[in-house]
Formats: structure tokens, C-alpha cells, sequence
């Protein structure tokens, strides 16, 4: 119970903050984005599947800032043809603004890569292929995807450092539809598809690791302790 006591003091001592800093996870409908339901290490993406990923401070999945541009399949793997034995997944990754990043760091530019992976590859295994060094921590949680950011995993934010309203789908600058990398970015890749290894994505979670999800799911399960040590209490003052 001691034990117990000390973690709902630390939670409620992070009442007060208003948000988490993390990657969310998306599924392209349209030409517009679904939050994932699955995480990127869970999912199996179809061939001609379009996958995001948005570093923003979010409260939940509810009010999770979208990736600010969403390209067509098409758009993004037209220079990548089509190989038997493997899929081609469009991913965007969306770093953010500087109102997300952290202290001291610079969001760098939106890109938007074609993956050609393995049949049986998960989403995770298509950002491995088009955007490492992917950094996870120990519960699984996606903290860092090329790198960024530096350090910090899943972080709350407090009130005064949450960011003004964003417009989760104001286009980002630059053309996605080329294949490559948005503009601005030095490290373009041209139009060379992304090929997993046979191991890409080896290093990631085993398990369910969507951003806010796997967040979540570890306050939920603090207070579902917290009330099963108070119910036990109660038995024995009984």
C-alpha cells in the first residue's frame, strides 16, 4: 500500500498537466486520416496503403493533431514499381512545429516515402524502411522516428507549455507527391524506393505499440491498481 500510495501521489502531482508529447499513428482513407486503432507494430498494411505519423502534445487520441498533408498512394509511390513477394505502404511522417518540439530542438522537415517491404511486414516495418533511426522505449512506446526528437519519450506537458490550436490538416510546404522527401529536407533520398532488410524493424516493440494507446493504457492501469488495493483495505477493515 505504501508502495501503492507513492505512484497516485506522483500521478496527481501530473494532474495539472494538460497533455503528452508523442508520434500518433494514422491510416490514409481518402485523402484524408483515421487515428489508428492498431499500433505500427501490430499492423499489417495492405499494398497501396498510406500511413502517417504526427509528432504534436495531444491530450488523447480525440484531440491528436493529424500529419498536415495527405497524399494519395499514387502520388507518393508512382516512381516505385510494383516487385512480386512485396508490398509498397506510402508513408508520411509529420515532425510537427516548433511549438511541439522540445526545448532546445528544431522539427525537421515532412516526408513522405515510399516502402517497399515484405508481404507480411507491419507498419513498423515500413517507417523502419523509409525513416531510421527509430528509438522505442522499454514499455514499447515509438519515441524517435529519424532521430528526432533527441530525448524525451511520451512526456507530460504542463498548461503554459501546451501549444496554441492547430489546424491538423493546413498543408505542410512542399510536394509529397514526388516520391521523396518534402522540400527543404538534405537528406531526399531521391526517387529510390526504401527496401526493408530482412531484418527492418527487428529492434521495434513485439507488441501493440501505438503511441497514445500504450501511453494511456499505462494510466489506466495505475488506477485500476489504486482501486483494487483501496477495495482490499476496505475488506480487511471489515
Amino acid at each position: 500500500m505504501v508502495a501503492l500510495g507513492l505512484v497516485l501521489g506522483s500521478g496527481a502531482g501530473g494532474a495539472q498537466a494538460a497533455g503528452y508529447r508523442y508520434w500518433s499513428f494514422w491510416q490514409g482513407t481518402g485523402g484524408s486520416w483515421a487515428y489508428a486503432t492498431q499500433g505500427p507494430a501490430v499492423l499489417r498494411p495492405a499494398d497501396g496503403t498510406v500511413t502517417g505519423f504526427r509528432f504534436a502534445v495531444s491530450a488523447d487520441s480525440g484531440d491528436a493533431a493529424r500529419p498536415r498533408t495527405a497524399p494519395e498512394f499514387a502520388e507518393v509511390c508512382a516512381a516505385t514499381p510494383a516487385r512480386d513477394g512485396a508490398k509498397r505502404i506510402a508513408v508520411v511522417v509529420d515532425p510537427g512545429t516548433a511549438a511541439d518540439a522540445p526545448a532546445g530542438e528544431e522539427p525537421p522537415a515532412l516526408l513522405a516515402r515510399c516502402a517497399r517491404v515484405g508481404t507480411d511486414a507491419t507498419a513498423a516495418d515500413a517507417l523502419a524502411a523509409v525513416a531510421k533511426p527509430l528509438r522505442y522505449n522499454s514499455d514499447a512506446l515509438l519515441c524517435a522516428i529519424s532521430g528526432y526528437p533527441e530525448s524525451g519519450c511520451g512526456e507530460q506537458v504542463p498548461d503554459d507549455r501546451m501549444p496554441d490550436a492547430q489546424t491538423p490538416d493546413a498543408q505542410a510546404s512542399g510536394d509529397p507527391a514526388s516520391g521523396g522527401q518534402a522540400s527543404g529536407d538534405p537528406a531526399s533520398g531521391g526517387q529510390e524506393p526504401a527496401e526493408a532488410s530482412p531484418s527492418a524493424g527487428a529492434s521495434g516493440p513485439g507488441k501493440d505499440g501505438g503511441p497514445s494507446l500504450g501511453l494511456f493504457a499505462g494510466i489506466a492501469a495505475v488506477a485500476a491498481l489504486a482501486a483494487a488495493g483501496l477495495w482490499q483495505a476496505r475488506r480487511r477493515r471489515g
